[in-house]
Order: structure tokens, then C-alpha cells, then sequence
């Protein structure tokens, strides 16, 4: 669990008290500090191992209002996707951000081998309907995954990443921007003065 320490000097909360499990995070609007301290406990998005990313900061007022405005600022933001990785925890949905994740770092890769092996983990973790992290495709898209992992390249997972892109943008996110996580965040809900 992250300090909340700050909390007394006007740090919020960016989210409800969740069942114990992954670092809750708790900020200060006016300093990085417990920001920084969850990210830190937190390892990444992707997994333990990962260097911090220099984006990996405090978002500003104006950022955090940004994600409000489109689903793709909040899915460019790095601060952005781990809040609504948060969110759609609380919404028992998590899975759909992480797919995403997993699918944005087979991207990245170059080695055959590291590909091969990155793409039966993802099909594995998401796509086997074993999984109990599966995610839902239509019978198009997951057959045409199934032939595409006879020989997986980084890009074997293109069309169902975008269908649970489209996914979320279309059913999660009006919940995150409605929600009272987002609202405190965004700081919608206060007087303006």
C-alpha cells in the first residue's frame, strides 16, 4: 500500500478503497511525492523489470481533464491508462487494458524468438478460452488469431487489439468519465471560484 502520508496536506484519493491487492495509489496535487511512491511499488504497466518511464509523473489538472475530452488522450497518457487499469479493475475488466498492453509491447519487439514466445503468452493469457483473464472476440476475429499463430509476428493480434480498444472506448470509458474516480481527479465536482 502506498503512503498516504500527503494526504493530509489536500491529497486525494483516486480511487475507492479497493479489496487488498496491487497498490492503491494516493497523490498530492500539489507535489509528485506519493505519485511517485506508487509507481515505484507499482513496477509498470507491462510488469516487474520495467525502468521507469520518464512520463511516469504526476499528470497535471489540465492532463487529467484532458482524458475527459477523448478515450485516445486518456489511452496516450501513461498516468491515464493506470488509472483506468484502476477503474476497470474495480469493474472487473482489467483484462481488456492488459491485453492492449501485452499487444503494444509484441509491437515493440524485434526478436523472432522473444516474438514467438510474447504472442503464445498473450494468446494464452487472453485469447485461450481456458483463460480465466479471456477476452471477448467475436468468432471472426478469434479464428483469424488462431491461423495467424501458426507463424505469430508482432502484429498477429492487431484485429482483436483494436476490437477491445473499440471495446472500451465504447462501453468502459462513459463509466470512467462518469465516475466518481474521474469526477475527483478532474476536481468537476468543486465550486470553480
Amino acid at each position: 500500500m502506498c503512503s498516504v502520508g500527503g494526504w493530509a496536506r489536500g491529497c486525494r484519493p483516486p480511487a475507492p478503497p479497493a479489496p487488498p491487492g496491487p497498490c492503491q495509489c494516493w497523490w498530492c496535487c500539489c507535489c509528485s511525492c506519493s505519485w511517485a511512491k506508487c509507481l515505484a511499488a507499482r513496477g509498470s504497466e507491462a510488469g516487474p523489470g520495467r525502468k521507469p518511464d520518464p512520463g511516469d509523473q504526476a499528470p497535471s489538472l489540465e492532463e487529467i481533464q484532458s482524458w475527459g475530452q477523448s478515450f485516445d488522450r486518456l489511452m496516450r497518457s501513461s498516468a491515464g491508462r493506470g488509472v483506468f487499469r484502476d477503474f476497470l479493475r474495480g469493474e472487473y475488466s482489467e483484462e481488456n487494458i492488459m491485453f492492449w498492453l501485452a499487444c503494444e509491447e509484441l509491437k515493440r519487439e524485434r526478436d523472432p524468438a522473444a516474438v514467438e514466445e510474447k504472442a503464445r503468452f498473450i494468446y494464452e493469457d487472453y485469447i485461450s478460452i481456458l483463460s480465466p483473464k479471456e477476452v471477448s472476440l467475436d468468432s471472426r476475429v478469434r479464428e483469424a488469431v488462431n491461423r495467424s499463430m501458426v507463424e505469430p509476428t508482432p502484429h498477429t493480434f492487431d484485429e482483436a487489439q483494436l476490437q477491445i480498444y473499440t471495446l472500451m472506448g465504447r462501453d468502459s470509458y462513459p463509466r470512467f468519465v462518469a465516475s466518481p474516480l474521474y469526477r475527483a481527479l478532474a476536481r468537476l465536482d468543486e465550486p470553480t471560484s
